[in-house]
């Protein structure tokens, strides 16, 4: 049995868990739930290979959104942001080659926290948002900072979710192409970063196992979304959400 799947405390698997039956919430369902996963993840396992580890998790409930929303989606936006996507993730990859895991850990609730000040921040800036949506327009120069800084952020912390509920607020995409568009842009840059990341040995013979057991997890989850869009107080969710996102970033900071 690999060593870190036997290392585990009862305690760890039921935040990891919860970690993965809320990573699927939040792909299909509660978006905003998806970086507090990430938290939970990070303050389960060791940072570094929870990274790897989630990733085949998101993967899992990446497959249910798409198929939940395969014809609900924006390509025009998609093909926009996916080149710089791409470049944000090599970005990210050549960052993982050169820290260690304590790094890794400081750099994800770094960005745990910074992420979740800029959810605050849209909340208490709802008229301002509502301005925003009211012009906006698909400027090349957001495109590219947005798929850069989603693509560097999704590859070092599986946390890029944040950023793109800004940037599709701001596109003013209904609700069900909203989802759509966020689950296809998910599900393609995974996808993609699966061999950097096994490059990088956060996809090896420890990681799997605890993936694969956990990834039907995520998959209860992304159904239960599925049935709870239409019903789900989203406000009251994801404040808490940003919350307890907030306390684990900052614990991961100074831990």
């Amino acid at each position: 049995m690999p060593e870190l799947f036997s290392s585990l405390t009862p305690w760890q698997w039921a935040l990891a868990a919860l970690g993965a039956y809320l990573v699927g919430i939040s792909k299909t369902g509660v978006a905003g739930l998806g970086v507090f996963a990430v938290a939970l993840f990070a303050s389960a396992l060791p940072a570094r290979a929870s990274t790897g580890i989630v990733l085949i998790i998101l993967i899992a409930a990446d497959i249910v959104a798409v198929i939940t929303y395969r014809r609900q989606a924006s390509w025009p936006h998609l093909l926009r942001l996916f080149p710089w996507a791409a470049a944000g993730i090599i970005a990210g990859f050549l960052v993982m080659g050169r820290i260690d895991s304590v790094t890794t850990q400081k750099l994800i609730g770094a960005i745990l926290v910074v992420i979740t000040l800029i959810h605050f921040w849209r909340r208490m800036r709802k008229q301002a948002f509502a301005k925003l949506e009211a012009e906006a327009k698909p400027h090349p120069l957001l495109a590219a900072l947005t798929g850069v800084s989603a693509g560097f952020t999704t590859m070092v912390a599986n946390a890029a979710g944040p950023i793109m509920i800004i940037y599709l607020l701001a596109m003013r995409l209904p609700k069900l192409i909203f989802m759509g568009t966020s689950a296809w842009y998910f599900f393609t840059l995974n996808l993609f970063k699966v061999p950097f990341s096994y490059s990088l040995g956060l996809i090896n013979a420890d990681s799997l196992p605890i993936s694969l057991l956990l990834a039907p997890v995520a998959v209860a989850g992304a159904l239960t979304g599925r049935a709870l869009i239409h019903h789900i107080n989203q406000q009251l969710f994801e404040l808490l959400a940003l919350v307890l996102t907030l306390v684990a970033g900052v614990r991961l900071l100074v831990g």
